[in-house]
C-alpha cells in the first residue's frame, strides 16, 4: 500500500513524541493526518505544520474514538493508516518499600490508556477499513499498526502495569491480524526500546547518555523520526502483518 493522498491516516497519541514522528512522517509522504490527542494546544499546532486536522479525543473512551474518525473521515476519507500511540508509564511494584500493594486504581488507569486505548482505536478503525474498497490488486484496504514496548518482554522493576500492558498489545497483534485477514486489513505492532521521547526528554543530558550507553548499537537513544520511518515501511510493506517489530539497537532490558 503506497503511502500518499489516498492513504488517509489517524494517529492517537500524535501530539508528541512518537506519535508526533509517526505524523510528520505520514505526512511527508503525502498522506492526510488526522491527530488524535488529549493535549489540544500541541495538538493543534502540530495538525497546522503539517497541514491536517486535530481531534480532541480520550482513546479509553470508545464513543470519543468514533467520533473522531468519523471527523477524520469527513475531512480527508475513511482512514487507511490508523497508529495507535497513545500511552502512559507511571512507576509502581508489586509491594512497595513501605509493604503496601500495587494501587488497583493505577493499574486499571494504565490498561485503560495503553491497552483499551489501542483497541478501540484498531477495532474502530479497522471496521471502517473493512467496509471500504481495496487499494491495490491483493485487495489491501488498510493497515493498523500498534505501539508495544520491549517492556512487554523484559519489563523492568517497578512495570509492572506498563510491561502487562503492553504485552496485552503485543499478545493481541496477531489475532487481531488473523481476524482481519479476510478484510484485507493487516495489524502489526512495533516493539521500541529507549526514545528520547518527552519522558525521558527531562532526565539530565549525563542521565540520557548513560541511558544511550546500554544500548549495544547504535550506543545512543532512539530518535523519534526513526519510529515514524518504520511506521511508513510497515504501511508499504504488504508482507509485514501479524508481528511485533522490536525496534531497539539490541537491547535487552535488565532488572532496573
Amino acid at each position: 500500500m503506497r503511502v500518499g493522498p489516498e492513504t488517509p491516516a489517524v494517529v492517537s497519541g500524535g501530539a508528541s513524541g512518537l506519535g508526533a514522528a509517526s505524523a510528520r512522517a505520514l505526512a511527508r509522504r503525502g498522506a492526510p493526518v488526522t491527530v488524535l490527542d488529549l493535549d489540544a494546544g500541541r495538538g493543534a499546532r502540530l495538525a497546522g505544520e503539517i497541514r491536517g486536522l486535530f481531534c480532541a479525543a480520550d482513546v479509553t473512551d470508545p464513543e470519543a474514538v468514533a467520533d473522531a474518525l468519523d471527523r477524520a473521515a469527513a475531512a480527508h476519507g475513511v482512514a487507511r493508516i490508523a497508529v495507535a500511540c497513545a500511552g502512559i508509564a507511571p512507576a509502581g511494584r508489586t509491594v512497595d518499600r513501605d509493604g503496601r500493594p500495587h494501587d488497583p486504581g493505577l493499574f486499571l488507569q494504565v490498561l485503560a490508556v495503553n491497552l483499551v486505548g489501542t483497541f478501540n482505536l484498531a477495532t474502530q478503525a479497522a471496521a471502517r477499513m473493512a467496509a471500504g474498497p481495496g487499494l491495490n490488486d491483493d485487495g489491501e484496504r488498510g493497515v493498523v499498526v500498534m505501539t508495544a514496548s520491549v517492556a512487554a518482554f523484559e519489563g523492568q522493576i517497578g512495570q509492572i502495569a506498563y510491561a502487562a500492558s503492553k504485552g496485552a498489545v503485543a499478545a493481541m497483534t496477531l489475532p487481531m491480524a488473523r481476524d482481519l485477514a479476510t478484510a484485507g486489513v493487516r495489524a502489526v505492532a512495533i516493539a521500541p526500546g529507549l526514545f528520547l521521547t518527552p519522558m525521558l526528554e527531562g532526565l539530565p543530558a549525563e542521565a540520557q547518555a548513560s541511558l544511550g550507553g546500554q544500548v549495544p548499537f547504535p550506543a545512543r537513544l532512539g530518535k523519534p523520526d526513526e519510529f515514524g520511518a518504520l511506521v511508513v515501511q510497515v504501511a508499504e510493506n504488504a508482507m509485514l502483518n501479524g508481528s511485533v517489530i522490536r525496534l531497539d539497537g539490541a537491547i535487552r532490558m535488565g532488572p532496573r
